[in-house]
């Protein structure tokens, strides 16, 4: 698609949301013209990101990749904590974690898998990466075990202390990936430079990453609004909706972007978009909703069902064997898929 008609699609599914919100009492319209433009909307911050990764680094280019494309849940999650939609808030992060780690990554090495036989990565950071996941499946897992033996004063009080050792542990891991150990976390993959038609400006790339994050923020109110009434009428869960649905229209800008890495041979730059995305949902999103609920007079806690821990158990499990050893093939992309779809049919069911 050209960049001309990129804009103006981009344009005009932002201002058919707007008017299903404002002129039409359809909810089902209003999410399904939202949704779509959620998902033009993140499309144009991967491409914003791309752009500026081409000046700022590969490395950081994906760390802003993963942080933009969270941006979409991040609001959203807000606006669903300010509507007292706690379930569907840790439905939103369960599924952001297992949709990166399992949708995101699939397509990612399916896609680039059957270009090239084999592709490789910085094994070093496949392994920094792994402890990482189990830390926040720990981190995760303490809360709904010690459950029945707290109080929920006390349970609240736990869950601000994981939630602040959380973006502690996220804020370091920072540093230690991009500062003290910056070289030996490289990837190795070599530069492509985006086509000359593709490319933007910095300047030009910095404004359409604030307009689009803008534009996201305001379309995301929206889609929270009619998602409720949406979700009733077809008989989903808050669960469902929350894992599957929001998951897969916030996750919109780390699909597209991951899956055109790897097909550049970048699989290091899709890892580092879909495992890190997950790893700062669990890591740095999920422990600032903790915070941000304080302002809304009514504290979240981090206490998931089993239903949800065992998805995200699951799913670091597998992806973390996959990609421990730094090299994947389009198999291993099946597999991540498979386990994804078997999650998904789990969900709609409850």
């Amino acid at each position: 698609m050209n960049q001309k008609m990129f804009f103006a699609l981009v344009i005009a599914l932002t201002a058919l949301s707007g008017w299903a919100h404002y002129f039409t009492q359809s909810s089902g319209l209003q999410f399904v013209t939202t949704s779509a433009a959620i998902i033009m909307l993140a499309s144009l911050l991967g491409r914003a990101t791309e752009n500026v990764a081409h000046y700022a680094g590969e490395r950081i280019g994906g760390f802003l990749n993963a942080t933009f494309g969270n941006a979409a849940e991040l609001i959203i999650a807000i606006f669903l904590i300010k509507e007292g939609l706690f379930d569907m808030v840790k439905a939103s992060i369960t599924g952001s974690i297992i949709g990166n780690l399992l949708l995101v990554l699939g397509l990612s090495v399916i896609a680039g898998g059957l270009k090239f036989k084999e592709q490789r990565f910085n094994p070093i950071l496949a392994g920094h990466n792994a402890s990482l996941m189990l830390l926040s499946v720990i981190a995760l897992f303490i809360p709904a075990v010690f459950l029945k033996q707290l109080k929920p004063e006390r349970i609240d009080t736990l869950s601000l202390i994981i939630a602040g050792l959380l973006i502690i542990a996220y804020i370091l891991w920072l540093i230690f990936s991009m500062i003290t150990h910056k070289e030996e976390l490289a990837d190795q993959a070599v530069e492509e430079e985006i086509e000359e038609g593709q490319r933007w400006g910095k300047g030009f790339s910095i404004i359409m990453l604030v307009v689009a994050t803008v534009f996201v923020a305001i379309t995301s109110e929206w889609l929270v609004h009619s998602i409720e009434e949406v979700a009733h009428a077809l008989g989903w869960s808050e669960i469902f909706v929350g894992a599957f649905v929001i998951a897969i229209v916030g996750n919109a800008a780390e699909h597209s972007a991951a899956i055109f890495l790897a097909l550049k041979n970048k699989i290091g730059a899709s890892v580092e978009i879909a495992v890190g995305s997950s790893l700062q949902i669990a890591l740095f999103v999920a422990p600032t909703l903790v915070f941000v609920s304080l302002i809304f007079g009514k504290q979240m806690d981090l206490i998931f069902t089993a239903y949800e821990l065992a998805a995200i158990g699951v799913s670091a499990f597998i992806a973390s064997s996959i990609s421990r050893d730094g090299n994947t093939n389009w198999y291993e992309g099946v597999l991540l898929i498979v386990v994804y779809v078997i999650l998904g049919a789990a969900f709609y069911f409850l």
